[in-house]
């Protein structure tokens, strides 16, 4: 009995790294103006962040209904596997409990349909869904890996930085004359996930800012180093590079990723955004 490691599309991994990890995804939708679209079907991350800058409003995400859940677990408990799901957060969608909806629906799940909320999301899921893939390929059982990632999930950290307010003003999270003032100013709010939700928890200014607030929130939440850190960006790669080997070398990291954050951060967040999640000590 093999175990397998599913989870939706807001964990942001590539597909090629759905591949190599083997790892099964269920795709979320986006909705724009002018119609639905499957993210990474046919949508990718690129023409997702271009549309978004064309649109007069901001996307929404639909929510898997259970059906959805049934077609993608079913086909795995079918074939006697235990499944591993790593779902998005609860408090960020209504996801979780479609799933759970699901599990319920699905006959052959019984114990061997394991359903994870992970508190988190984009980089921080995906934090978690790698470490459900080393646990399985260290030989451990579906109802291991989901008991210990319910202990892990409450020790990651996601700390990102927003590089623009034009969609945090779009979604009337801040006023006209507050973004305009922090574009002149150069100002990133600073975002965490705190207890599975996504909280303002700060502002910098400049580079050399967001580096030092970096350090210090590591400090305050030291780096377990037997996890993989995640850095993640949203459409500014040449950005996020040198933030990141700072922090590969202030922090000594080994083990480390990255991805491109998607539409459930990105339609708020929008480019420019950077940061990462990691696993803490405490």
């Amino acid at each position: 009995m093999a175990v397998q490691i599913i989870t939706d599309s807001t964990s942001d991994l590539t597909n090629e790294e759905l591949r190599e990890l083997n790892v099964h995804v269920i795709r979320m939708r986006v909705i724009f103006e002018d119609g639905v679209f499957t993210d990474g079907v046919d949508m990718d991350k690129e023409q997702f962040y271009a549309k978004q800058a064309a649109a007069s409003a901001l996307p929404k995400t639909t929510q898997v209904n259970p059906q959805e859940y049934c077609e993608a677990f079913g086909p795995l408990l079918e074939s006697g596997d235990e499944v591993v799901a790593v779902l998005l957060s609860s408090k960020l969608s209504g996801c979780y409990q479609s799933a759970c909806i699901a599990k319920e629906m699905l006959e052959e799940a019984g114990e061997r349909l394991h359903l994870v909320d992970s508190l988190n999301a984009t980089i921080g899921e995906g934090l978690l869904v790698r470490e459900a893939v080393r646990m399985r390929d260290a030989g451990k059982s579906a109802a291991e890996i989901a008991a210990a990632l319910e202990d892990l999930r409450r020790r990651v950290r996601f700390l990102a930085f927003i590089g623009t307010m034009k969609y945090l003003k779009m979604g009337g999270r801040v006023s006209a004359s507050v973004a305009a003032l922090g574009g002149m100013l150069h100002i990133s709010p600073v975002v965490a996930l705190v207890e599975g939700e996504v909280k303002a928890v700060g502002k910098v200014r400049g580079r050399e800012k967001i580096f030092s607030y970096t350090m210090d929130f590591a400090q305050h939440y030291p780096v377990d180093s037997r996890h993989c850190v995640v850095f993640g960006h949203s459409r500014c790669l040449e950005t996020m590079e040198p933030y990141r080997d700072k922090c590969i070398q202030a922090l000594g990291l080994r083990d480390w990723a990255q991805d491109e954050l998607g539409p459930v951060i990105g339609t708020h967040a929008g480019p420019g955004c950077y940061g990462m999640a990691y696993i803490g000590l405490k």
